[in-house]
Formats: C-alpha cells, sequence, structure tokens
C-alpha cells in the first residue's frame, strides 16, 4: 500500500522573513496576474487624483533634467505603489500625507529594502512650503544611491574577474580573438 500524503504546516520557526522569491521572467514578483492588475487600476486612479504635493513635485521632475535617471509617478513596485520610483536607481520617494496609515507605509517599506529598493520619506507640507530644500535632499539621496550602485559593481568585479565585460576592438567587433594556426 502507498503512504497517503497529507497537508502540514510548516513550524512558525521555520519560516523566515526573507525577501519574496523572484521569478526570472515576467512579471517578476510572486503576485497573481488579478492581484497585479488591481494594483496597476488603483495606481492609475492614483495619477488621475494626485494631491496638490504630488503634482508640485511631479512638475518639478517632469522640468528638471536627470539624464538616465528619471522618476515614474505612482509606479507599482512589487505588491506596493509608491509615489515615485527610478528604476535604476533603485530608489523610490515616498510622500507622507497627514491621513496616511503609518503601519501600512513601514511595512511596505520594509519589504522594498529587503528586495535593494531604498525608500526616502517626504512630508507633503515640506514639498508645498520649502521645495528647494526637498530637492536637494532628493538629489543628496541620489548621489549617495550612485556612489552605492558604483561601489558595489567594483567589489564584484573584484570579486569576479572572469565576468567583466569584454573588450571591443576600434571597429566594434566583439571581443579580440587568440587564433592559433596549426
Amino acid at each position: 500500500m502507498t503512504d497517503r500524503k497529507t497537508l502540514q504546516l510548516r513550524d512558525p520557526s521555520e519560516t523566515d522573513d526573507a525577501a519574496p522569491a523572484l521569478k526570472k521572467k515576467g512579471r517578476g514578483w510572486e503576485i497573481s496576474d488579478k492581484r497585479l492588475d488591481a494594483l496597476h487600476d488603483r495606481a492609475r486612479e492614483m495619477r488621475r487624483h494626485s494631491s496638490p504635493a504630488h503634482k508640485a513635485l511631479s512638475a518639478k521632475f517632469t522640468g528638471a533634467d536627470l539624464g538616465r535617471y528619471t522618476f515614474t509617478r505612482h509606479a507599482v513596485v512589487g505588491s506596493a505603489i509608491v509615489d515615485f520610483n527610478c528604476h535604476n536607481l533603485g530608489m523610490a520617494i515616498c510622500i507622507d500625507e497627514p491621513d496616511q496609515n503609518d503601519t501600512l507605509a513601514k511595512r511596505r517599506d520594509k519589504s522594498l529594502e529587503s528586495v535593494g529598493i531604498r525608500v526616502m520619506r517626504i512630508k507633503a507640507e515640506d514639498i508645498l512650503e520649502n521645495m528647494d530644500a526637498v530637492l536637494e535632499r532628493i538629489t543628496a539621496g541620489m548621489r549617495m544611491r550612485i556612489a552605492d550602485k558604483k561601489q558595489a559593481r567594483r567589489e564584484h568585479n573584484a570579486s569576479n574577474p572572469r565576468q567583466t565585460k569584454p573588450r571591443y576592438d576600434r571597429d566594434g567587433n566583439g571581443p579580440p580573438r587568440n587564433r592559433r594556426d596549426h
């Protein structure tokens, strides 16, 4: 006779609070398509009905030349919606509105930090009252994040010397080859 398998709950001590597992392709996170579509619909609605602080900061980002570092408004990142997201930097900006739930915001920030996205929190009243100081703070945060990314790249290249990028010749033709003629 064969043994029957039964469903069992894991011991809570066995589960760890690690980052969610990422898939290699597709939408990336372990989220159902239905849930992800609902998040995108909610983000679209938030873009349509933004707060005055969000509109003011969005106007500054639209007018600024940030090069390859662009911020997306009300972006869906995993199972969270952040006010502004820069994918290239792995940086999110969240505006603290007076009527928001702080425990949910802290939990969202913790889950984003666990997958390597740095979260910067800015109060809505600061944006409306002193935009220049807020922009200086965001710029400083971006510079820190760029420096962190460069340092991580240097450490990776130093620890993995065989994975460096191939060198190209003057004509742009692939890596040089050592041909042995027999």
